[in-house]
């Protein structure tokens, strides 16, 4: 059982504007710490905290844009149908803090969850706005994937796996309850091989924009 409020509960707003996306770049701003009420404000004008290492947080609105269409429903590919009949068992929000900790565990690849990060979306995700899934093989947290929620948009912000399969079985769990509750967009940033594979594609940074600005302002509900 979900522990998160609902409704969210909202920070004191962030006293920043942040400016429009320059023309061929994708950073629009820096800054050197974040806070819940900062990448809210950034989520709900279609930018994301993109961390390089701790204490330099760029703030990023990539062109074009990755999303996942959640309309029409397609059939899932086949490598994810069958790990989705592998025998995962799938929860929500029962384990985030140990899905955050282990999307940022890249070894020797490094990676962009710092600790200031781990800070902020674990204080959003006791304010109710960022969640989890967890894919269990038997007791053992096989893979997960962790997301922003706001309004009618969830934004995924990374998944991990440490069994064959089980990031796939973490991402349609995703996509399944967010057609199921009436949400609107599906944000996956920047698209990778992976992503790809899973039925993600590319749109134009504006389009992108405007659709993020219509969602977040509709209710629905991921928990």
């Amino acid at each position: 059982m979900s522990s998160t409020p609902y409704p969210p509960v909202e920070p004191p707003p962030a006293q920043v504007i942040f400016p429009e996306p320059p023309p061929g770049q994708d950073v629009v701003a820096v800054s050197r710490s974040m806070s819940p009420a900062l990448v809210l404000a950034a989520y709900r004008e279609g930018i994301f905290p993109w961390p390089v290492r701790q204490g330099v947080v760029p703030w990023a609105s990539p062109d074009p844009r990755a999303i996942f269409p959640l309309q029409p429903q397609l059939p899932w590919p086949r490598t994810v149908r069958r790990s989705i009949k592998a025998g995962f068992t799938v929860t929500f929000d029962i384990a985030f803090d140990r899905v955050l900790q282990e999307c940022g565990d890249r070894g020797t690849e490094g990676t962009w969850i710092t600790p200031d990060v781990i800070d902020t979306y674990g204080a959003l995700h006791r304010m109710g706005w960022a969640h989890s899934v967890e894919v269990w093989s038997g007791e053992a947290l096989a893979g997960g994937l962790y997301g922003l929620s706001v309004g009618k948009l969830f934004a995924g912000e990374s998944m991990f796996h440490r069994e064959t399969g089980a990031s796939k079985v973490a991402f349609a769990a995703v996509a399944d309850r967010l057609r199921a509750r009436g949400f609107e967009l599906f944000d996956v940033q920047v698209l990778t091989s992976h992503l790809a594979s899973l039925g993600c594609i590319e749109i134009p940074r504006a389009d992108y924009r405007a659709l993020a600005r219509a969602a977040v302002q509709r209710d629905a509900r991921f928990d």
